[in-house]
């Protein structure tokens, strides 16, 4: 399949493809369905930064991974995963019966017209997707957007791009909306990528090596910490809608697929899940996540160690506790506050006298009282909490105390939110700070917007970290030492 092929949407009534599929009618038939897998789903997974990437635990983590987990569970069925390269493989799988479901950052197409210089060619094309692929309902809306680097010139239009590249990822359903740009603006030379996910053309754009992009949304917004060197320009169209495609011949399964995220969409469910992976508002300041990464280069090789320590000894994550540490203190041990906090985690004396601390300035024990008291604070949430959901309640605990956040998960209830949830108690936490609201709280008044800054600014470094940082086996440290007792 030519990379320049575009994603449409199953069934779309486009006036334009009626010549071009009497064109591949007359080239052959069609193919024949694809196999059924009863006990097993095959999914292609284009991965990407926000939809499909390595998690905490170096498992998989990402909207799509987590949406798609969920709908295997609820139909008990098995899932087989493909990592493909490219959306163009992807949907040559999709297209000949190799995999049931296509995953990855695809949108449904736009269609192109032809006053806009879409070509009979291009219909034909678009036609043959939409005959070989089923497509499900948009399940969340994502703006495309142009990136530059940051050491050129920042344009305010595409009239601005006169013979620079802009690049795109071909394949992904953006194709008829550049196609469109095209004819507007043909100033621009404008490169279809086909085998580069969106971060990978991100990266190339913060080296320099591509002068601008066209994004998802998105993943601008997840990247713009890891990769300094680039921003966003401008929008480079209206929102679209991310959809699944599901090989011809599964109608069934694409129901059942609508039909999920229906249901997900109509519960909350699914802003919930977007929310998880989207959300933008906890993006650290450019200039912060700068001075970050130079300290991740300078200070975290001298500190990694008593992380993964405090990692293996209470189980909290070292990446985790890193994030937290720098929160307090970016990283300075001998770091005082105003109110009395000292060292890498900012210990309070009644805390450290709690954790059974001595001295707050060492850094070994101030980080395994920290990672053994985030674990306590976990352990007590009532456990239909599920993850990462637990781990945020932990950190506002962390910052506000249990007492605090038991007043705000009730209120939730009262609101007619869920007290599960930290997208929906992060809402009523700041509540707290007003007397009709901590009149009537068992606890009292409480800074409540500070935890979910805390909160916001730790997933942040989180994040970063995530991506720039290897994860941690206590197992394989622990298998080392026996090797290095034994040899001695």
């Amino acid at each position: 399949m030519r990379a320049s092929r575009r994603i449409v949407v199953h069934g779309a009534r486009l006036s334009l493809l009626a010549g071009a599929l009497a064109l591949l009618s007359a080239c052959g038939p069609a193919p024949a369905p694809p196999k059924q897998h009863s006990n097993e789903i095959i999914v292609a997974v284009r991965p990407g930064p926000a939809s499909w990437f390595p998690g905490p635990n170096g498992e998989p983590s990402g909207f799509d991974h987590d949406l798609l987990v969920r709908f295997a569970s609820e139909q008990s069925r098995a899932l087989r995963i493909v990592i493909v390269r490219s959306a163009s493989e992807l949907l040559a799988r999709i297209a000949a019966g190799e995999a049931d479901i296509g995953v990855g950052g695809l949108f449904q197409a736009a269609p192109a017209k032809d006053d806009l210089g879409a070509t009979r060619q291009d219909a034909a094309q678009n036609a043959d997707v939409a005959l070989r692929a089923l497509w499900t309902t948009g399940i969340h809306a994502i703006e495309p957007v142009l990136i530059y680097n940051v050491g050129g010139n920042k344009p305010k239009t595409f009239s601005d791009l006169v013979d620079a590249t802009v690049a795109y990822p071909a394949g992904t359903g953006l194709d008829a909306q550049i196609a469109t740009l095209r004819y507007t603006h043909p100033e621009a030379n404008w490169k279809a990528v086909d085998a580069m996910p969106s971060d990978a053309l991100i990266a190339q754009v913060a080296e320099g090596s591509i002068a601008y992009a066209i994004v998802p949304s998105n993943d601008a917004a997840v990247a713009r910490n890891i990769h300094l060197n680039f921003d966003v320009a401008f929008s480079a169209g209206p929102r679209r809608e991310l959809a699944w495609a599901v090989a011809p011949g599964h109608a069934s399964l694409r129901d059942a697929l609508d039909q999920y995220f229906a249901r997900l969409r109509k519960d909350g469910a699914l802003p919930r899940y977007a929310d998880r992976y989207f959300d933008t508002s906890r993006g650290v300041e450019r200039i912060d996540a700068a001075v970050f990464r130079d300290r991740i280069k300078a200070q975290l090789p001298q500190l990694q160690r008593l992380f993964e320590d405090a990692h293996a000894a209470s189980g909290i994550e070292w990446r985790l506790l890193a994030a937290i540490a720098y929160q307090e203190s970016k990283w300075d041990p001998l770091a005082t506050s105003e109110t009395g906090a000292r060292g890498l985690m900012q210990i309070t004396e009644e805390t450290a006298r709690h954790l059974g601390v001595a001295d707050r300035l060492d850094p070994r024990a101030a980080i395994l009282a920290a990672g053994r008291y985030l674990q306590n604070l976990k352990t007590k949430m009532p456990q239909r909490i599920a993850e990462p959901d637990r781990t945020w309640f932990a950190l506002a605990a962390f910052n506000i105390g249990l007492a605090h956040l038991e007043d705000a998960r009730i209120l939730a209830q009262k609101q007619k939110l869920n007290p599960d949830l930290w997208s929906d108690v992060k809402k009523t936490l700041p509540l707290l700070a007003q007397p009709e609201f901590y009149e009537t709280a068992k606890f009292g008044y409480a800074r409540g917007g500070m935890p979910v800054a805390f909160v916001d600014r730790v997933r942040a470094y989180y994040d970063i970290l995530l991506r720039t940082q290897p994860l941690f086996d206590p197992g394989l440290r622990q298998t080392a030492g026996a090797f290095e007792s034994a040899a001695r």
